[in-house]
């Protein structure tokens, strides 16, 4: 049997570290953080468990990439959606509802989320909180920002404060005040977008959310977590 190509190894290196992302996205909203260790991970993605630490060097890192795939997918996805438009106004107001969705309709992972950024390390240097990054900033400089450098991290710091706001044990706010101070701040009609939640028609739902992690190209053309640049 001959070797394998490097370009076999490398595809079968980043389907490898798909199903790590995936299965951790899968039982911090079962169980919780605390209660998923990296063994659990490894078993329900069908890995060796000493190939988690190959990719990610603790539960945090992992656990934080994941989610940021999420984030990245989804805002991609809800960004992206048909019918497609150029409009930087119409782009902010889906971006800002894909963030608030999942909020909304994955609050136990989300809350994990919020409260794994608190913690020493912060923010993890990945590829996909890099994507999301670059994203964020395309959403602002569409929308007509002429400072993206001073845009960009006011729009990630509201979002994250209206994802902390919805995500607070015992004392949640509702999506919709939320979405409206969102939507006053950059000037959004409320009937742009799709609205996250049941008190605005046309509002979206999807839980099946292993489409954002397979190994193929994302909507826009990017590539997948894993492949170079």
């Amino acid at each position: 049997m001959s070797p394998r190509s490097a370009q076999v190894n490398e595809e079968l290196r980043r389907r490898s570290r798909e199903r790590l992302l995936q299965a951790a996205i899968e039982l911090v909203s079962e169980r919780g953080y605390q209660a998923t260790t990296l063994g659990d991970i490894a078993d329900r993605a069908g890995s060796a468990r000493g190939l988690v630490s190959y990719y990610f060097p603790g539960k945090r890192q992992l656990v934080q990439s994941a989610v940021h795939r999420l984030m990245h997918r989804t805002l991609e996805e809800g960004v992206e959606r048909e019918p497609r438009t150029d409009d930087g106004r119409e782009r902010m107001a889906r971006g800002i509802d894909a963030i608030l969705g999942l909020a909304l309709h994955q609050t136990v992972l989300m809350r994990q989320h919020m409260a794994g950024l608190l913690q020493a390390e912060g923010f993890v240097q990945c590829p996909e909180q890099r994507r999301l990054a670059e994203l964020l900033r395309e959403l602002v400089a569409r929308r007509g920002s002429g400072d993206v450098d001073f845009d960009y991290p006011m729009l990630r710091a509201q979002l994250m404060g209206s994802v902390y706001a919805m995500v607070l044990p015992n004392v949640p706010m509702p999506v919709a005040p939320l979405r409206a101070e969102l939507f006053r701040r950059y000037g959004l009609d409320w009937d742009m977008g799709v609205p996250p939640d049941t008190e605005a028609p046309g509002g979206t739902l999807e839980q099946d959310l292993s489409r954002f992690f397979t190994p193929d190209e994302s909507p826009g053309g990017e590539p997948t977590a894993g492949q170079s640049k």
